[in-house]
């Protein structure tokens, strides 16, 4: 796929949000996401209020119509009162304020002198309250990435949503553990114009955050949206991308759903295609004998056949937007989220599935349907099927005008669905239960004075004072614990090299493995280290050691199963000796071309009982022995 950026005028904006590694935000609650069975359920329903101006919000409207209800799974160790919505929120945590200034003061953005706390209105279920509360901390920062700098436009600090762990077609069931859990958002201008450079913008803010220590690390800890539009489109809010290596391709593909998108409607408006009604039939007794096993089964559940005439789209819902996604796809997802159906069909992609040419004849004849037209219909009950097929021609009006403004969640294959309609400014209003903070100057000099090293300022203090190569440096800041790095070095006097090939390279190794690193206490890990030291063990044997306490046995318990405790320095040299004695003619044959495969039988038989350097050294000596008495 080859697109010109520049020419369809690509702007993207990034929001990233970032865990904080504190307690929540509006209570001492702890942040951790639970896995036991819970304590209790609470069952709610929300609905949309008017604004101060008497506004709905568009977004708001469109959940009321899904009429689903939550069910709220709580316990004691991970929720209170203030997640349920049943006490007012407490005073905003300080730690978690100094925090977000702290990560505003590195993106160079200049915090406000009153923090004022907002509710936003949400009613997917994800709050119990019915509203998101946010606060401004920062505005007008910037960053330099790779030469050029970028602008941050605000650093908001707001509390993240319930988990969603399940949905029936009444309710939406979430967990109140990750309710509350601050976020630090952090916003970028839309003056991106091509897909690589913003997650390369994101990746430097992420590491950013990583040097205060106060941030959470690890899969659905870093959150990134993406707002997205192109000369003619609309802008698109797609959000929950937690690969950064999946950025380029989301955008990529959004710009060309776009792009599909406006061929459409030229398409539609060459055709002269007029906004169509919402006429909807009941269907279901051209399907009585039908062959296809879906419709069969549904009728038999109980449901009914519905179906509506889209005028004029004859042949353009098998258009396809992007790889992988067709404007069939588009109505399918409106279809799915406001009518609870499992999806639709349509005379494009007809006879098939089941359904028979006579079938598809019969359907166009009771719908009025000429060869321009298109039939789509949806299996469901009436309700659910009237609510599906009128989101169905919302959409399908919504192609003859253009691009709707649309909130679209991240697929891992880079494509994306509909979520629901792009907010309006209508849904932020005062939070009432919580006064202004005030942000003084000498709070804001306190923390400068104690702000951490930018990244590529601790890359280069590794290199200059840990002797690390860049490469090495690099990926222990960008990839590795850094600070474990350091306190390991403090405790053991290791190599750096050593410890940091451990922390970034071998562990990794044998994660990959499937061995559950996480079972390995530092504790261990610093064990290991100085007996390398102290050269009780040679760092060969350190991935065996390792593989074997992950199963939760001691050190020792490992070293001793495993025979890996050094062998004295005189053993050693008896032990090269005698190998090259009993290979001799071997030697004199291949002469200096015999150090490598007697390396690898001498290697073979220590089994990172010593340190290779040394054996090869002992190896290269006695080889040269025997060549000199041969020469003699």
């Amino acid at each position: 796929m080859i697109i010109d950026y520049g020419a369809i005028g690509l702007k993207v904006g990034l929001e990233i949000h970032q865990e904080l590694a504190t307690k929540k935000l509006f209570c001492a609650c702890p942040t951790l996401l639970s896995d036991k069975t819970p304590e209790g359920t609470v069952i709610r329903r929300l609905r949309p209020t008017q604004s101060e101006l008497g506004e709905f919000d568009r977004a708001a409207l469109a959940e009321a119509i899904k009429g689903k209800g939550f069910k709220y799974q709580m316990d004691s160790d991970t929720t209170c009162l203030v997640e349920l919505d049943e006490e007012p929120p407490h005073s905003v945590r300080d730690d978690v304020i100094d925090a977000a200034l702290e990560i505003s003061l590195l993106l160079n953005a200049k915090p406000v002198d009153e923090v004022h706390v907002m509710r936003k209105v949400v009613i997917d279920g994800s709050n119990t309250s019915g509203f998101q509360r946010t606060m401004l901390i920062a505005m007008d920062g910037w960053i330099e990435v790779e030469g050029k700098r970028y602008k941050i436009t605000t650093v908001c600090l707001e509390e993240d949503a319930a988990r969603k762990v399940g949905e029936t077609e009444e309710y939406i069931e979430y967990r109140l553990d990750r309710l509350g859990i601050p976020l630090v958002e952090i916003a970028t201008a839309a003056e991106f114009s091509d897909p690589e450079t913003p997650a390369k913008v994101a990746f430097y803010i992420g590491q950013l955050c990583r040097m205060t220590s106060k941030v959470k690390w690890g899969l659905g800890a870093t959150r990134q949206d993406i707002n997205i539009s192109i000369s003619g489109g609309a802008r698109q809010e797609i959000k929950g991308i937690q690969e950064l290596s999946l950025i380029p391709k989301v955008i990529e593909f959004e710009a060309a759903r776009q792009l599909g998108l406006l061929k459409l409607k030229d398409e539609l408006n060459r055709r002269g295609v007029k906004e169509n009604p919402c006429e909807i039939r009941k269907v279901t007794h051209i399907f009585e004998n039908t062959a296809c096993r879906m419709i069969k089964k549904a009728i038999e559940s109980g449901a009914d056949v519905f179906a509506v005439k889209l005028a004029g789209f004859a042949g353009l819902l098998g258009m396809e937007l992007c790889p992988g996604r067709r404007f069939g796809t588009e109505l399918a997802d409106r279809a799915r989220v406001f009518g609870k159906v499992g999806g639709i069909f349509h005379t494009d992609e007809l006879p098939n599935y089941g359904i028979s040419d006579e079938e598809v004849s019969k359907l166009k004849n009771e719908m009025g349907a000429s060869e321009n037209d298109v039939v789509v219909l949806t299996v469901a009950k009436p309700k659910d099927a009237e609510n599906a097929l009128r989101a169905v021609v919302e959409r399908a009006n919504m192609a003859i005008v253009g691009v709707p403004e649309e909130t679209r969640r991240a697929l891992s294959d880079g494509t994306t669905e509909f979520m629901r309609p792009l907010p309006g400014a209508a849904r932020m209003y005062p939070e009432t239960d919580i006064p202004p903070i005030p942000i003084d100057k000498r709070r804001i000099t306190k923390i400068k004075k104690k702000l951490p090293e930018r990244p590529e300022q601790k890359i280069e203090r590794f290199m200059k004072s840990y002797k690390l190569s860049r490469e090495l440096a690099e990926q222990m800041v960008f990839y590795g614990d850094f600070r474990l790095f350091e306190d390991l070095l403090k405790r053991t006097k290791a190599d750096p090299t050593l410890v940091a090939t451990l922390l970034t390279q071998t562990l990794t190794s044998l994660r990959r493995e499937g061995v559950q690193v996480e079972r390995i206490r530092v504790e261990d890990i610093a064990e290991i280290l100085i007996l390398v030291r102290k050269k009780k063990i040679a760092k060969e044997g350190i991935s065996e050691i390792l593989r074997e306490i992950s199963s939760g046995i001691s050190v020792k318990e490992a070293i001793d199963k495993l025979n890996l405790w050094s062998i004295s320095e005189r053993d050693l040299c008896e032990f090269v000796r005698k190998v090259v004695c009993e290979k001799k003619s071997f030697v004199l044959e291949r002469r200096e071309a015999a150090l490598q495969p007697l390396m690898g039988i001498l290697m073979q038989s220590l089994r990172g009982r010593v340190d290779g350097e040394t054996v090869h050294k002992l190896l290269e000596k006695e080889i040269r022995k025997v060549l000199r008495e041969e020469a003699k």
